[in-house]
């Protein structure tokens, strides 16, 4: 059987147990977003997997990834020879090319992988993965992009979309909420929106109650459908 992955590298600090499988985790292609997820789950304790077809990009991380591969995983028996059909979730990092990206994820689909994060560059790269199967889809320029975007052109202090019609958004009090209980600020029937956090100057965030009275100059996190916080968040 032909070779398709080359020089497997593990690290793994003595003292440190083997993460449960349920925390680890395959990133395949090692670019900018793929080094960076890589890292942070490093981060949070999880054992990762970090395969790239570029050898130079592989040693640059084996020292600081559990496991590096260098390997081309549009070919499924990468896949099968790194063990990647035991892992619980793989990450698909490859963006611009499109092709490969395709590949790759059906090829994890294939291997049985219950749950695929794949990476796409636009919209129509992010429905082809989508209708490939993979679980989870991610366009991290474009969310970026409109995040920065709400930020510029409104009051917003942070915006951060859920779903395709639903975000929660960080902002300073408008005064139609400001000087009575949110209980009785009918928000929700005359706005569309929630508020679920409030941060006073110089406090902390903390949990905002019916009994909750919003001050000038207080900073509070709303949800709602993205018009209707896009339109609260414009309030004065």
């Amino acid at each position: 059987m032909a070779d398709h992955v080359h020089g497997m590298r593990r690290r793994r600090r003595k003292e440190q147990p083997a993460s449960p499988r349920e925390q680890r985790v395959a990133v395949i292609g090692l670019g900018r977003f793929g080094r960076s997820l890589a890292g942070e789950l490093m981060r949070h304790g999880w054992e990762v997997l970090g395969v790239d077809i570029d050898d130079r990009v592989v040693q640059k991380f084996s020292d600081t990834l559990t496991h590096t591969a260098a390997a081309d995983c549009t070919d499924p028996e990468a896949l099968v020879q790194l063990g990647v059909g035991e892992f619980t979730s793989a990450v698909v990092g490859i963006g611009t090319a499109i092709e490969a990206s395709m590949l790759v994820t059906a090829n994890l689909l294939d291997a049985g992988v219950p749950n695929i994060w794949a990476m796409a560059v636009s919209r129509q790269h992010g429905r082809i993965l989508e209708r490939l199967g993979a679980h989870h889809v991610v366009l991290p320029e474009h969310e970026m992009g409109e995040r920065v975007a709400h930020l510029v052109t409104g009051r917003m202090l942070d915006f951060i979309r859920f779903d395709s019609d639903y975000a929660l958004v960080k902002t300073i009090a408008p005064s139609v909420v400001r000087g009575i209980p949110l209980g009785e600020s009918r928000l929700r029937s005359v706005y569309g929106v929630t508020i679920v956090g409030i941060k006073r100057l110089g406090e902390n965030f903390t949990h905002a109650t019916a009994e909750t009275v919003v001050n000038e100059g207080d900073v509070i996190i709303v949800t709602g459908r993205t018009a209707d916080v896009e339109n609260f968040s414009a309030l004065r």
